[in-house]
């Protein structure tokens, strides 16, 4: 479903929300998006500022909404059991962890979270039933980075609800795109105070108790900066399972310069320059394996399972199987007809294609050749 092989075009302009459609930082709670504001100085570009008001207008709301919202539920999500510990994909962007997350979503028994629950983390509980129906045209119809179908109910990464309920993210480099990478630390959370990692660990706590009081079920995370933090989600979570999707580096790297590209250009508060953002991917994908291969021995061979992207494209069926019963994750023979019919619904799909610069191709291959020969890509 991707084939990142044919040049874009170098003109290509990312469309930003209309006035009446959510931006990624719409839900966001008011002291997140005061700390983004002031750690960078508040220099939104001036086309921007009206975004920005809109941004912080809802932001008062979604804070005032939350203390609403502690109010009702917070003794009721606080009984919350979380009998089943959850299923993580993870890898990095554009390996197809939203494909897969899709995937395993259509299984009943599984719980994801949805883009309404993640965008709108501090009072879904209160506002999904009154708004969510109400509210469809908010939505952009396209993601802007593939062009894959959006809606509220679709799932979607856990990640923004954990900036948008206000913790700091290495998200926050999407909306001050010149400015130097956010939040660093808490990619792998090892070089956080314990009052900021006990936080981290409770709002993401909290936020899956949310969700399963909202709707019970075995949670499916996706989230490519879970793959920096195996030890944390172990501690937090000893019987979690994991997926980890691999995909060609060279078409990650064509696609993942494209997916930061289209979210500076929709999301951010300044005109994106885009310098530096080569490297970025380069220094980011080499640590993420790096790490990955440091922390994946806290995992039980049992509950880790690293499943190729191309593999899963070319044979969906046989590759669902395999991951049911390497995990253990029950009869997969009443999901098998869903996930074929998955497939058809998009067989006219046609995904971004891209042909890389030789001395981008040379690097990716001098620079990444350790996960390349892991997994047996080509150079």
């Amino acid at each position: 479903m991707d084939d990142d092989s044919v040049p874009p075009n170098p003109e290509e302009q990312f469309a930003r929300p209309s006035w009446c459609q959510a931006g990624m930082w719409t839900g966001c709670d008011l002291f997140g998006l005061l700390r983004i504001l002031a750690r960078n100085r508040c220099r939104v570009h001036p086309r921007y500022l009206p975004d920005c008001l809109i941004d912080l207008i809802f932001a008062f709301g979604n804070s005032g909404l939350k203390g609403l919202s502690d109010i009702l539920f917070s003794r009721r999500v606080d009984r919350v059991q979380l009998t089943d510990d959850p299923i993580f994909i993870i890898g990095h962007w554009r390996t197809g962890t939203t494909l897969l997350h899709e995937l395993l979503a259509l299984d009943p028994q599984h719980r994801v979270p949805t883009t309404f629950e993640c965008f709108a983390p501090n009072h879904f509980l209160i506002t999904e039933r009154l708004v969510k129906r109400w509210i469809g045209f908010a939505l952009p119809r396209r993601r802007p980075p593939d062009q894959m179908a959006m809606g509220w109910d679709q799932p979607q990464e856990d990640e923004f609800a954990l900036c948008n309920s206000g913790v700091p993210s290495p998200y926050a480099t999407i909306t001050f795109p010149n400015h130097p990478p956010q939040f660093q630390e808490y990619l792998d959370l090892e070089d956080l105070s314990r009052s900021q990692r006990d936080r981290w660990c409770q709002t993401l706590l909290t936020f899956l108790k949310q969700l399963t009081y909202n709707r019970p079920g075995r949670l499916v995370l996706k989230s490519p900066t879970h793959t920096f933090r195996l030890p944390t989600l172990c501690e937090m979570f000893p019987r979690a399972k994991f997926v980890y999707m691999v995909r060609d580096p060279y078409a990650v790297f064509a696609s993942t310069v494209r997916l930061w590209k289209s979210l500076y250009a929709s999301q951010g508060y300044q005109k994106p320059t885009y310098q530096g953002l080569d490297e970025f991917v380069f220094e980011t994908f080499t640590k993420m394996h790096q790490r990955l291969e440091a922390t994946r021995g806290l995992v039980d061979r049992d509950r880790f399972h690293t499943l190729r992207y191309e593999d899963l494209v070319r044979d969906p069926v046989a590759e669902m199987r395999t991951l049911y019963e390497r995990l253990a994750l029950g009869d997969y023979d009443p999901i098998e007809p869903a996930v074929e019919d998955y497939f058809h619904q998009r067989a006219d799909y046609r995904p971004n294609r891209h042909v890389l610069a030789p001395e981008i191709r040379e690097q990716v291959g001098r620079r990444w050749r350790p996960y390349i020969e892991q997994y047996g890509y080509e150079m």
